[in-house]
């Protein structure tokens, strides 16, 4: 029976399909409200489908699919299946270290510490935190605020009895009870464990709670000692809490999603938030192999935090709706107020681990990182194709005197330098920057549709506002080539692009790598710019000072300035130093005039 066949066979409800290659391999596996619909829409009409989705049609030679009872079902043997069979077009995450865990081991007297690997040997496991710092600042915190201990043995009532133990520098130090020596009771020891469980799932709030009534009580009964060491539990989890994760939801307990896009890839940060603190956060980034909509995306993510962390909480904050419902969960896109700083606080970290990503990306794969830059720039100023070849102008000149303009090339992102350009303005009189701006760009691209027309760049960038950028524009009008490349204006005061015809200004995120990559251009067009007109100035102020003197020519001025290597030192040379090169005539011309 082949593929279209059974399309006619599947059920209208919910479940998992996977498609198979002609060598039997999963290569797709998908979920679906009604399995019948979703599959047909791949085989009904094929021509709606994108160029990898029709390649992955052209590849499926079989068809397995299985019912779920529910859409939460489905999603979650989705995940499972794609990590199992790893298949080729799925979405498939990109991260694969492994995180931080906080583990509190069974038995009478637990230990808490940090580790990666998570064992079931009836541990209790808390997070994973995306932050080792974060982890480790943690466990400091509750090894200054309660008294755990750091040791490796095996303490039982048995061992204690039989003083099988020494105890170590930490008892003497007051940062263990003496758990080894019979020191502190079981039952004492584990409601320290019991407050850290609580106050890594959240329960902060209600902690302090319960210290405040309890130093009262111990004040109102004259047990000050007691009062003092609750008072300071206080302060250190306000304290500690306050600058670290603390939200100002609050005791608001929600789960935050966050995605942002990149092409082919998605960067994604989970929160989850308890009691109004901040006590999971996750970066996962995720590839997608074949065209697929941002709702799908964030059910992957879902699926993959349960899998993680279990349930979700009855409140959900997301950018936009999963393509799957849960029962007892209620989504939620926040306009305003607190939830809305929420799900900005998760966007913030999403787009903070794409700009790392990308960092990472600038060391471990440079050609890669280059493509991404550009095709974000490429995007962001709405480009056909990318700006592999980008020239920058820039005009220098201070109140009209030594006008001049540079141009430097950028090929792939990087400075070429030997195709740097400088120009002396020859048509303009004056201050004038427009038709200087207007002057040079003419001179580029008509010498260059002369000598290499194949040559031209994709993006022009103009250092300048509006007035310049139409310039610049009428040249390449003039030129006949307006429609070969893309020319916008990058102003200095507000870093806003501007585009030709398009009365409102175009701002980039300023941590944006699109952004940095343009301003880096900018930037070295006028210090090039800068640096050619301080040579002129410095040759005109040089030529103006011993020009001006009546009877110093040219090899009069050579010969001076060979033997005394600069104006100043002329200037400070005796008289008769100077005559014997020029004789006394001169040589007094020269003393009165300097």
């Amino acid at each position: 029976m082949g593929v279209r066949d059974k399309i006619s066979l599947l059920p209208h409800s919910p479940g998992v399909y996977r498609y198979y290659n002609s060598e039997g391999n999963v290569i797709y596996v998908g979920k679906a409200k009604d399995l019948n619909k979703r599959v047909s829409q791949y085989f009904v009409n094929p021509e709606r489908l994108n160029t990898k989705t029709r390649i992955l049609v052209s590849k499926i030679a079989d068809l397995q699919y299985s019912v779920v009872d529910t859409e939460a079902d489905a999603l979650l043997l989705e995940n499972n299946l794609i990590k199992q069979y790893k298949p080729k077009y799925n979405i498939l995450l990109k991260d694969s270290k492994t995180y931080p865990w906080i583990c509190v081991t069974p038995g009478p007297f637990p230990k808490v510490f940090m580790t990666r690997r998570v064992v079931q040997d009836g541990s209790r496991y808390f997070g994973p935190y995306s932050s080792v710092m974060h982890a480790r600042t943690l466990i400091e915190f509750f090894r200054k605020t309660y008294p755990l201990r750091s040791c490796k043995y095996k303490i039982d009532s048995d061992a204690v009895l039989r003083h099988k133990f020494r105890p170590c520098l930490d008892l003497h130090l007051g940062r263990c009870r003496g758990c080894c020596i019979g020191a502190v009771s079981e039952e004492e020891y584990q409601s320290y464990i019991s407050e850290i469980e609580r106050l890594l799932g959240g329960g902060v709030n209600s902690i302090i709670k319960e210290y405040k009534e309890r130093m009262l009580k111990a004040s109102e009964n004259l047990e000050f000692e007691d009062a003092q060491n609750y008072k300071i539990r206080i302060e250190a989890l306000q304290e500690h809490y306050s600058k670290s994760i603390i939200t100002s939801a609050g005791d608001r307990d929600v789960d935050v999603f966050s995605l942002v896009f990149d092409g082919q890839e998605a960067f994604g940060n989970f929160l989850r938030i308890r009691g109004g603190a901040i006590i999971q956060s996750l970066n996962l980034g995720f590839k997608m192999n074949i065209e697929e909509e941002e709702s799908s995306v964030l059910s992957t993510f879902i699926a993959e935090i349960e899998s993680k962390f279990g349930n979700l909480g009855r409140e959900v904050l997301v950018p936009f709706m999963p393509d799957v419902r849960i029962d007892g969960v209620e989504f939620r896109i926040p306009v305003r107020g607190d939830k809305l700083a929420l799900l900005e606080l998760s966007a913030k970290n999403s787009k903070e681990f794409r700009f790392n990503s990308l960092k990472q990306k600038e060391r471990c794969n440079p050609d890669e990182y280059k493509a991404a830059v550009l095709e974000e720039i490429r995007k962001a100023l709405g480009m056909d194709v990318l700006p592999e070849h980008i020239e920058c102008f820039d005009n220098s000149n201070i109140q009209g005197t030594n006008p001049v303009a540079a141009c430097v090339v950028f090929r792939g992102g990087v400075p070429c330098k030997s195709d740097y350009r400088k120009f002396k303005i020859k048509t303009v009189v004056g201050a004038n920057d427009y038709a200087s701006m207007k002057e040079v760009v003419n001179r580029r691209y008509s010498r260059m549709l002369q000598e290499n027309p194949g040559d031209l760049p994709q993006l022009v960038v103009i250092d300048g506002g509006k007035g310049q950028l139409n310039f610049a524009w009428q040249a390449l009008c003039e030129l006949g080539i307006q429609d070969r490349l893309t020319v916008v204006g990058l102003a200095e005061r507000m870093e806003e692009i501007i585009r030709v015809k398009d009365p409102y200004p175009l701002f980039l995120d300023r941590n944006s790598h699109a952004f940095r990559v343009l301003t880096h251009i900018r930037d070295e067009a006028h210090r090039f710019g800068i640096t050619f007109h301080r040579s002129l100035r410095s040759k005109s102020a040089l030529v103006g000072a011993l020009r001006s003197i009546k009877g110093v020519g040219e090899q009069t001025e050579q010969r001076l300035l060979m033997h005394f290597g600069s104006v100043a030192r002329i200037s400070a040379a005796s008289f008769e130093d100077i005559a014997e090169l020029v004789g006394p005539v001169l040589a007094g011309r020269i003393k009165n005039s300097l």
